[in-house]
Formats: C-alpha cells, sequence, structure tokens
C-alpha cells in the first residue's frame, strides 16, 4: 500500500471515528419534568452542571416556607413553552440519563435557571456556572431571596424547619452585617457570638451550616 492511500485510509479512519464520538443533537417541543430536567422525544434530558430543587422540596421566604422546586419548574415551564428546544449532550449521569445544555434558540436554559435564582451550580460535577450562581446569589434572585437546603442535601434528608419552630433552635450560625457592611457569620462558642443580635429588616440572617453560610456570600469571624 502506497503512502498515499495510507493516508487516505487514515482519513476515513479519523472521520469515522469522529462522527462516532460527536452525537447528534435533540431537537424538539420540551416536556419539563422539573427545575433541571426535560423530556424531548421520550427521552430524559437532565440539564447539564445544574441542580435545581426537588419537586416536593420547599424554601423559606420573609419567614415563610414555599414549594421552590414547583416554582423552578413553573419557570423553566413558561421560559420553554411550546418552542423548540436544542439539547446538545455532554454526559451521561448514574440514573442513565442524557445530561446537557439545553438552549432555546441563543439562550443557555441552564444558565438561565440558575441566573434566576431556581437552581444551583452542581460543582459536584461541573464548574461551568459558578459565576452564574454568584450572579443570582447577589441579586438575591429566587431562592436567593431567603434560606434553602441545597438540593444534593435535602435529597439526602436535610430539611428546612418547619415555620413554627424558633430559628435560633434549628439554626444557630448567626449571620451579622457589620457597620462595614461586611457579611461575618458566627458559630456558636465564638467570642462575639453571644453579643451578636440579628435583625432580618436589615439583611442579617440565621444559617444552618457553615457550608450555607458561606455559599450566601458570608465569612467566618475570626474569633
Amino acid at each position: 500500500m502506497t503512502w498515499r492511500c495510507l493516508i487516505v485510509v487514515s482519513l476515513v479512519v479519523t472521520s469515522s471515528v469522529a462522527s462516532a464520538v460527536v452525537p447528534s443533537p435533540i431537537v424538539g417541543v420540551a416536556s419539563v419534568i422539573d427545575g433541571d430536567t426535560l423530556e424531548i422525544h421520550g427521552q430524559r434530558i437532565r440539564l447539564h452542571g445544574i441542580d435545581a430543587p426537588e419537586s416536593g422540596q420547599f424554601c423559606e421566604r420573609d419567614g415563610r416556607q414555599y414549594r421552590c422546586g414547583q416554582h423552578a419548574a413553573l419557570a423553566l415551564a413558561d421560559k420553554v413553552g411550546r418552542a423548540t428546544v436544542r439539547c446538545e449532550r455532554r454526559d451521561t449521569d448514574r440514573y442513565q440519563r442524557i445530561a446537557a445544555v439545553c438552549l432555546l434558540g441563543k439562550i443557555d436554559l441552564n444558565a438561565w435557571m440558575i441566573r434566576q435564582g431556581w437552581a444551583i451550580a452542581y460543582r459536584q460535577y461541573s464548574l461551568d456556572y459558578v459565576d452564574d450562581e454568584n450572579a443570582a446569589q447577589a441579586a438575591r434572585a429566587g431562592m436567593w431571596a431567603g434560606r434553602f437546603v441545597e438540593p444534593a442535601n435535602w435529597r439526602r434528608g436535610d430539611r428546612l424547619q418547619s415555620p413554627n419552630e424558633t430559628t435560633a433552635d434549628a439554626c444557630q450560625i448567626k449571620g451579622n452585617i457589620n457597620r462595614n457592611g461586611e457579611r461575618i457569620y458566627h458559630v456558636p462558642g465564638a467570642r462575639d457570638y453571644g453579643p451578636t443580635g440579628i435583625d432580618e429588616r436589615k439583611g442579617e440572617r440565621w444559617f444552618c451550616s457553615e457550608n450555607e453560610a458561606l455559599r450566601a456570600g458570608w465569612r467566618r469571624s475570626a474569633q
């Protein structure tokens, strides 16, 4: 076989491998299953890199609990409507669902859900949408307007306290805003924990975990 034949064969093989590796996008009218799952032509598609509250999950805003999982699904359904959605595969999740970036025209629906505050960046699998989460948090959009349990933790059994429980009994970390506007949290046993008061009218709040406080933009006190 001459070198010209070898090159031709190589090009054919490379082209075949490339076409096999890059799957075709899934395009069609989407049904919304929940805040991070669509169905197109009978195929379940998990929105890559984001995690939305579960259908039965509650969050809290203005001292009252509401169905944030339901809000997330409705927000996505209202956005999508009956328009054509194009989903580009990124991976397959552990439930064998396609994980994809889904586009409504030029709008990245994954990023849109996070920017609206109805999903968070799923850092365990991707860091693609961390900047979008930071923007939503700064704007106090969606779930960021109040308190919520991260969806992954909710699936493991973590829950918000009931509205009738005293906040300090269930969530004991104090999120204080000092005179310079710095957001600092104090854990039980810290030097300034006792004297620190919480005024929710100023945006101060209670946290159930340090991770929750950090994600909300607070830093730990020095002592």
